[in-house]
């Protein structure tokens, strides 16, 4: 027997209805790539969408084509997320700090029709339009520019095309499983490969999100999402806003420590987002202005590890809680979030702390299992250490015309982490598969050693990888960038891990320079690092 329930398709143009019937005056600020500040509503928002969403069906797009995004966090990238997906197109938002050749591929293989660019980007887009295969419209993000005209002719403007659109345009009703949008991955191994996300995957992953065990969204915060709308669309976070109602701040281009800092007291933002590199940026201005973030009650620190002290910091010197999370570009992104049980209540502030190190547990609609090296399920024991897999509503099942696919085992998605898990179901990641260090037969994690580092004073920025060794086959060598008034010396930093970790655990050696090599979703690219010092301790230049 069938349930008798009224049913409707999971639509993403239905997000950002319900806010416009719901929370139609609920602003949305967003910090203009020219500077200034831009203040709409969501009722003003979804208005512009469906324009948006009539004009681009005018230009001659059909249901399923790609419309590219080179942007950042504004109203105007907002309004693309909602008219392109909801007109029954796909949203494909692409990271700008790729390289040219991967732009290009991405760009070729997903065969964009449409490149939405900010005014930041046209130099980028300048030194590869000629190699754009399928592009037919490039929009500029603004109003009528004569700049942009001149330096690419026949360029587009965003703000004519909206207005060319029908104020009487009704957002259709189609099937929930059609692709949606579309995200690439960084490509640290070949190509970059696209994840393809549904409507339905994106619903589903907004409310998982906004749940109070995930970011707790409701419409009396005020959110910013500090990671941008280009990668990984935002983490979500602008769907799972507008279903509830959030106000929405949206940083621009400026994502320094003082101007967050600002916008976070100025807006009164009660939950930001972003990677740990970041808030270090926060901090740093925070110290240095002697202010605070009254309004700021939490952070969700992604992408990376987040380092103990700056958990510590953020709680103990300003008030704010940390939602340590975890995820990647094939999970949509978000596979666990760090929220307490009502049994860690009776915990101290210090072990509440240590709690809030890992990655948390994941929400409904996510499940997390951990196994050997020939598929065996290990036991949740919080001890285990096995390769991370995932299954659930918005995790990838192949990517986007791709003919190999992904390795799964019985239907989990391999995310290449190294994990253990404890009976409460909380996540720790230990490493990549590829960067855990295994000496000796032990396995060393190289995201704990970073950890440490990077919270040493003196200590600017830390990796560790596993370098060469003539009797335990691999050893951690520890690759550091000092602050600029520095005077640290390899015994200090050495000194610095003295009870902290087990002598066998300690790094072999200290290396010293100017910055380490990151890709273009700021994760240090290990893979260039172990080309260069892999063989440090075989030379006999470690002490």
């Amino acid at each position: 027997m069938l349930g008798q329930m009224m049913q409707q398709p999971l639509l993403i143009s239905a997000q950002i209805a319900h806010a416009a019937r719901y929370h139609h005056d609920t602003e949305i600020v967003s910090v203009e790539t020219s500077g200034g500040k831009h203040r709409t509503t969501y009722g003003e928002v979804e208005r512009r969408s469906r324009k948006l969403a009539s004009a681009l069906l005018d230009l001659g797009l059909e249901a399923g084509d790609r419309v590219a995004t080179l942007a950042w966090n504004n109203y105007r990238h907002l309004e693309i997320y909602f008219g392109v997906s909801g007109a029954g197109l796909v949203c494909h938002t692409i990271n700008p700090r790729l390289f040219a050749d991967q732009l290009v591929y991405i760009i070729n293989h997903a065969q964009d029709r449409v490149l939405f660019v900010d005014k930041t980007f046209l130099p980028i887009v300048q030194g590869i339009r000629d190699r754009l295969e399928h592009l037919e419209h490039l929009i500029l993000l603004s109003a009528e520019d004569a700049d942009a005209s001149e330096a690419l002719p026949g360029i587009g403007f965003y703000d004519e095309l909206v207005e060319r659109g029908s104020e009487d345009y009704v957002w259709p009703t189609f099937d929930e499983n059609t692709a949606s949008s579309l995200c690439y991955t960084s490509g640290t191994t070949g190509n970059p490969k696209g994840a393809l996300y549904s409507h339905r995957s994106t619903v589903l992953h907004s409310l998982a999100i906004a749940l109070p065990d995930s970011m707790c969204l409701s419409a009396r915060d005020c959110m910013m999402p500090v990671v941008p709308m280009f990668h990984v669309n935002a983490w979500g976070i602008p769907y799972a806003a507008a279903m509830m109602g959030c106000k929405l701040v949206l940083p621009g281009p400026n994502l320094d420590g003082v101007s967050l800092k600002n916008l976070i007291n100025g807006e009164q933002v009660t939950i930001a987002a972003g990677v740990p590199t970041l808030w270090q940026g926060l901090i740093s201005a925070l110290k240095e202005s002697g202010e605070t973030v009254p309004s700021l009650n939490r952070t969700v620190i992604g992408g990376s590890a987040c380092p103990p002290w700056m958990i510590e910091s953020l709680y103990r010197d300003y008030g704010v809680e940390t939602l340590h999370a975890w995820g990647m570009t094939e999970l949509s992104p978000v596979g666990s979030v760090n929220t307490l049980l009502h049994k860690h209540s009776r915990l101290s502030e210090d072990e509440q702390l240590v709690m809030r190190r890992g990655q948390g547990r994941p929400p409904f609609g996510i499940d997390l299992k951990i196994m050997d090296d020939q598929g065996n399920d290990l036991p949740r024991d919080g001890q285990a250490q096995g390769d991370l897999y995932a299954k659930g509503h918005w995790v990838i099942n192949g990517y986007f015309d791709v003919a190999d696919a992904p390795p799964h085992r019985d239907g989990w998605f391999p995310t290449g982490d190294v994990a253990v898990i404890d009976a409460d179901g909380y996540v720790t990641i230990k490493d990549r598969s590829k960067d855990i260090i295994k000496s000796g037969g032990e396995w060393i994690s190289s995201v704990e050693l970073e950890s440490l580092a990077a919270g040493f004073e003196g200590i600017a920025d830390a990796a560790v990888i596993a370098a060469k060794h003539p009797k335990w086959d691999e050893r951690p060598l520890l690759i550091v960038v000092p602050e600029a008034s520095s005077t640290l010396t390899e015994d200090d930093v050495m000194a610095l891990f003295e009870g902290k970790v087990a002598s066998w655990q300690k790094p072999d050696a200290v290396i010293f320079v100017e910055a380490l090599p990151r890709n273009a979703t700021g994760k240090i690219r290990k893979n260039q690092l172990r080309e260069i010092y892999e063989d440090y301790l075989l030379k006999g230049d470690a002490s």
